[in-house]
């Protein structure tokens, strides 16, 4: 368990705080484990740490054995439920818009299932998970393949680029780049996949005309009140659209992107996390027929 919890966080410090350990105490098991097996399971290079070939190899079999004796305990102890924290990596548009049913599943249905969410962006999501420090995430990109990583697609997620009904864009038809470009922009933050893709599309002006705002309500605000256009998932703005209060714009959109959920590569799923991954999946394709592994 000492070594599982450095090989994923790479840090002795991080990991003796998680124990509850002295770092004294964790610095002497790994020793002592590297001093058993005979191999050098770290790099140490001056205050930070990476894994060697061995220690890689091992962390493989270490999440193999924790899982398996996790799975021991539960069976052995007759299965009081499912039980214990899942660490989601997740984003707003995700958690506001999607996730509600899911949550107030386990919330009813597995009680003693806490999920904590870490809102996060794609690629701090992967990361994460291939550092071990997240169980699971959601990703809305175009690519559904990561590397160190295992997924399930989800859903393709709808785009739609949206002004108000007065915007002088709204009621025009087979918007170009130009017309695009010479508008003003409302975005999230650079690294959300939909976004960079919407930005290199427009790349070939001195200036990108993008305002960027903190949340997709921030931006909704915004377009609301006649500051701009923006790209955004038609899911996010669905009961404006319904209500007349946003409209779509005609742009064909060259790109699409799709959530996922992920997790690393050659981990032992656990029944939570199996029962996470079920559940999201079940409750996705209620709303769209289209999920598969990647």
């Amino acid at each position: 368990m000492t070594f599982q919890k450095v090989a994923t966080l790479l840090s002795f410090t991080r990991a003796a705080e998680e124990l509850s350990y002295a770092q004294s105490s964790v610095t002497t098991q790994i020793r002592a484990l590297e001093t058993s097996l005979g191999v050098e399971l770290f790099d140490r290079l001056g205050g930070r740490i990476r894994l060697t070939p061995a220690g890689e190899k091992l962390l493989e079999y270490a999440e193999q054995i924790l899982g398996l004796t996790e799975a021991a305990r539960a069976d052995v102890t007759g299965g009081n439920g499912p039980s214990g924290t899942l660490v989601v990596g997740t984003m707003e548009s995700i958690t506001s818009y999607r996730m509600p049913p899911l949550l107030e599943l386990f919330h009813h249905r597995y009680p003693k299932v806490q999920l904590s969410l870490r809102p996060s962006l794609c690629a701090e999501t992967c990361h994460a998970l291939r550092q071990g420090t997240f169980d699971i995430g959601f990703l809305m990109e175009q690519e559904t393949r990561h590397q160190g990583l295992e997924t399930v697609i989800l859903a393709q997620e709808p785009l739609v680029l949206v002004a108000t009904p007065g915007h002088p864009l709204a009621g025009r038809e087979n918007l170009s780049l130009d017309d695009l470009r010479a508008a003003s922009i409302l975005a999230t933050e650079a690294g959300c996949a939909y976004r960079d893709l919407f930005e290199a599309e427009l790349r070939g002006t001195e200036t990108m005309p993008f305002l960027e705002f903190g949340t997709i309500e921030a931006i909704k605000r915004g377009v609301l009140s006649g500051l701009g256009i923006s790209l955004l998932p038609e899911v996010t703005v669905t009961a404006e659209l319904e209500k007349g209060e946003l409209t779509t714009l005609s742009w064909d959109i060259p790109f699409s992107v799709h959530t996922q959920l992920a997790w690393r590569s050659g981990r032992r799923l656990s029944r939570e996390l199996k029962l996470f991954i079920d559940q999201a999946v079940r409750l996705m394709r209620e709303e769209t027929p289209m999920a598969k592994t990647g």
